[in-house]
């Protein structure tokens, strides 16, 4: 009897399960929607936000390399700023002893004595992204990676320059300090153009963009590029600091070329003849890509190019303003002269 009654409450389990109805099937997961290009209210691609260009891709290919890393190259690069940054961050030892006199030769502000530690650094940490392809150098062309040699006349002018200050150096006057440390420009080529990383800290821009203007605000140094637009070129004995720059649109790029450059803001040993030409292009939601082409016949045997990706940030922008109650400059050049007095009286 009891396996009778197994039996036929075995039966009719099987019976209500055949008759229990089938799962409803799944419906397909939704495809992402596509990204849509933002537009501002005149119908031109927004470029605004805030964005970052840092990055450990540097602007010249290493001997060898080809543009495009694999994605092994990248992991032990990226592994190795960070293993770097762990190091660097780690505490110092209170006992340490007291760096020789004038520095231990080592890369570093002074030879590392009285620059910045690691925690206030940040260049960024990755390697670099344009159109799905990891990056060895920034620079594209000439297709080695690297900049072009100089022409005669730019090695000319260079060794003029020298000539010029010999007998001069840069703890003579304050106005022979190098234009970052004085806040006039930012460090390197960061306000540009060329907007290029610096390798250091405060690569942050933000993009405020209106029909006839686009600024960019530049972190380093609290720098401002306004961009016109269309509109005439200034004369060519105008010459303001990060030059004229003239923007048009070429479809949803925005093409902005730069002449009349400060003769103060000299990159790489350009000359007056120097002309930037930047292509602003939204590539996604969280990315710009930035080109830019170098031209001087006068300085560089050729022109040559890069391609620098801008990634979205969240973070804030804030002043910078270095020189408050900073005493570094007078005390920079007090003590040149009071090297130069000890060093007379033992003449």
């Amino acid at each position: 009897m009891l396996a009778l009654g197994i039996m036929t409450a075995v039966a009719g389990l099987a019976t209500t399960i055949a008759q229990a109805p089938a799962p409803a099937a799944k419906a397909p997961a939704a495809k992402p929607k596509p990204w849509v290009m933002p537009r501002t209210p005149d119908g031109r691609p927004d470029l605004q936000g805030t964005w970052s260009n840092g990055t450990i891709t540097p602007l010249e290919r290493p001997d060898g390399a080809s543009l495009a890393l694999s994605k092994d190259e990248v992991a032990r690069l990226e592994k190795g700023f960070e293993d770097r940054s762990k190091r660097l961050d780690e505490p110092s030892d209170p006992n340490r002893p007291a760096p020789p006199k004038g520095g231990d030769g080592s890369t570093g502000a002074a030879g590392n004595v009285g620059g910045y530690n690691n925690f206030w650094l940040d260049p960024g940490d990755r390697v670099a992204i344009v159109n799905g392809e990891w990056r060895s150098s920034l620079i594209v062309d000439p297709p080695d990676g690297k900049v072009p040699a100089l022409t005669p006349e730019a090695r000319q002018r260079s060794a003029a320059r020298l000539a010029a200050m010999r007998g001069r150096g840069q703890f003579d006057h304050p106005e022979f300090r190098p234009l970052g440390e004085r806040c006039i420009m930012s460090f390197g080529s960061n306000a540009g153009p060329p907007m290029l990383p610096n390798y250091f800290y405060n690569n942050n821009y933000q993009i405020v963009q209106t029909r006839d203007y686009v600024m960019i605000l530049v972190e380093m140094v609290h720098d401002v590029r306004v961009i016109r637009v269309g509109g005439e070129r200034l004369p060519k004995h105008l010459r303001p600091w990060m030059g004229d720059s003239i923007g048009r649109w070429e479809g949803d790029t925005l093409v902005v070329e730069t002449t009349n450059f400060h003769p103060l803001q000299t990159f790489r040993g350009a000359s007056d003849n120097l002309k930037v030409t930047e292509r602003f292009t939204r590539a996604d939601a969280d990315s710009i890509l930035y080109k830019f082409t170098i031209d001087d016949p006068t300085t560089f045997v050729r022109p040559w190019s890069g391609e620098v990706p801008f990634k979205r940030t969240e973070e804030l922008i804030y002043e910078y303003a270095c020189h408050e109650g900073n005493y570094a400059l007078s005390n920079i050049l007090s003590g040149e002269r009071a090297k130069e007095r000890g060093q007379a009286t033992k003449k």
